[in-house]
């Protein structure tokens, strides 16, 4: 505190407390800038103690910046789990494509997949789990049809995102579907149009019912593997409501 004060003293040029060995008093200028200052810093303390963040309950606005077939399918049961814990947290959802550049948008967290290391060094990163993707048609398809030998069967419909149509170096003009989004190639491959791959997580439902099936494919296949991951600045601090969300989603999410 003596350091703090004469610091003070240097950068204003005068004395602020007259010290002597038995006692120590404000100075003229210490009790004149006690005056000015007094009620400003009792604003500033009630400011502070007011503020949901310093509340033992989270709550505020959470700004979440999700890719859409995560906010479709998973993030409806999280965020309605979680306000009824806490009801006085509210959010601002925004939806996205796959493909971002998250040092360019403002949000609290986000929920992504990266296929590989993050190049943003202004983001932090948190694992959530793996996102595998396979291969799936309409059982009615595969009775129709039968299984490929291959990925590059010609004799087959296939219904592909532009992305995997790449990776895999497959020739555009034989995917008779281009679509990128998987929940459109996901209800396509429901009317047994033709043989798809999906993020396992967003064929599970359809699978589970018996709807789509597996179409094992290992001939020049090897799947896509990205890696779910919760996405948050770097900078300054993480507000309670953010890192409680984050704990929580971490702890209840199902992405098998």
């Amino acid at each position: 505190m003596s350091r703090s004060i004469s610091a003070l003293e240097r950068l204003l040029g005068a004395e602020l407390v007259q010290r002597s060995t038995h006692h120590v008093d404000l100075s003229t200028a210490g009790v004149a800038l006690y005056e000015r200052v007094r009620e400003p810093l009792r604003t500033l303390h009630g400011a502070v103690l007011s503020l949901p963040e310093c509340d033992a309950t989270p709550s505020g606005l959470l700004k979440i910046l999700v890719v859409q077939d995560f906010a479709a399918i998973m993030l409806p049961a999280v965020l309605s789990a979680f306000a009824q814990r806490f009801p006085r947290v509210r959010f601002d959802v925004r939806i996205t494509g796959p493909f971002v550049d998250w040092s360019r948008e403002t949000f609290d967290i986000a929920i992504a997949v990266v296929m590989g290391p993050l190049k943003d060094s202004n983001l932090k990163l948190r694992k959530l789990g793996l996102s595998l993707a396979g291969f799936y048609a309409a059982p009615a398809y595969l009775i129709r049809r039968g299984r490929p030998k291959s990925l590059y069967d010609e004799e087959h419909t296939w219904v592909m995102h532009p992305e995997a149509i790449r990776r895999y170096k497959m020739n555009p003009e034989r995917v008779q579907f281009q679509i990128d989004d998987f929940l459109v190639v996901r209800e396509l491959l429901l009317t047994g149009a033709g043989i798809g791959m999906l993020p396992g997580f967003v064929a599970r439902a359809a699978l589970r019912q018996g709807l789509l099936e597996r179409v094992p494919i290992k001939k020049d296949f090897r799947p896509l593997q990205g890696q779910w991951v919760l996405l948050y600045p770097s900078s300054g601090l993480v507000s309670k409501r953010g890192s409680v969300f984050r704990d929580f989603l971490c702890d209840v999410l199902d992405l098998d």
